[in-house]
């Protein structure tokens, strides 16, 4: 495929949002190539992965214009793009009431993860990636004070952001009120009396994974919706893990009691 190089003066589209990095952008070539408008690339770049994206590309009529790696690094100044950035259409959200009934239709025991005001791309990215690895049905996010699905969040979650699926939810607490209605157990990530150890829970279940935001945790009205609350031990000096640790950790503590593995 014929390439050129540009230059670029600002964003194409206010609408529109960036994959940065090699392989999220292979994997959005892989998976969602119709929703990539272009491919910007370095002048110069011969990683063989880059010959793989020019390859995927050519292969899905993407177009591929070359510039230099200071002008992408004026469209993403904050990341590393490896010398390639994607324009892509807006990430579509998921429907939850679609989630539940591909559930229901399949049978299997529900798992869910709730994100309560993650405001961190990187532990989202990073959490999306280890929901991906359990085949977790879906992530939930609220629409306001949190982090939505940004190039920080792709590139976090090394292209996993296109395969879990996402739901963006207005209230949090309602929500987990229409979770538990059609039969999910919700469980709460949090310290406290009435919290108890995380091998001890029941993860057998249908499941909801609550998680906190990453200073103050689950905030109390979530809390109360929780049918029952999980700790992780914490035998050193600090007081609690960074949300995405504890999310892996309990993540494979469900798919470990359900003989998933």
């Amino acid at each position: 495929m014929s390439s050129q190089t540009i230059k670029l003066n600002s964003p194409d589209s206010n609408m529109s949002e960036y994959i940065v990095g090699r392989n999220p952008v292979i994997e959005h070539l892989q998976h969602e190539a119709q929703e990539i408008e272009k491919i910007w690339i370095a002048e110069g770049t011969t990683h063989s992965r880059i010959r793989r994206i020019i390859a995927m590309a050519g292969e899905a009529g993407v177009p591929i214009k070359r510039c230099t790696r200071r002008e992408l690094d004026r469209i993403e100044p904050s990341l590393p793009h490896q010398g390639v950035i994607a324009l892509v259409n807006p990430t579509r959200y998921n429907d939850l009431q679609s989630i539940l009934a591909k559930i229901e239709r399949s049978k299997h025991n529900a798992l869910l993860v709730m994100l309560d005001n993650i405001q961190d791309p990187r532990n989202l990215g990073a959490i999306l990636r280890t929901a991906d690895a359990v085949n977790a049905d879906a992530v939930l996010i609220p629409k306001n004070r949190a982090a939505g699905i940004t190039p920080a969040v792709h590139k976090a979650s090394a292209g996993a952001s296109t395969h879990i699926p996402i739901v963006r939810v207005t209230n949090v607490a309602h929500t987990l009120d229409t979770l538990k209605n059609a039969g999910i157990w919700v469980a709460g990530a949090a310290t406290g009396d009435a919290s108890g150890p995380y091998t001890d829970a029941d993860f057998r279940v249908p499941l909801c994974l609550v998680l906190g935001s990453e200073g103050k945790g689950i905030r109390r009205l979530v809390k109360q919706k929780c049918d029952y609350l999980v700790y992780l031990p914490m035998l050193g000096k600090i007081e609690s893990l960074n949300v995405s640790v504890a999310a892996g950790v309990l993540l494979y503590e469900v798919i470990r009691q359900r003989g998933e593995s």
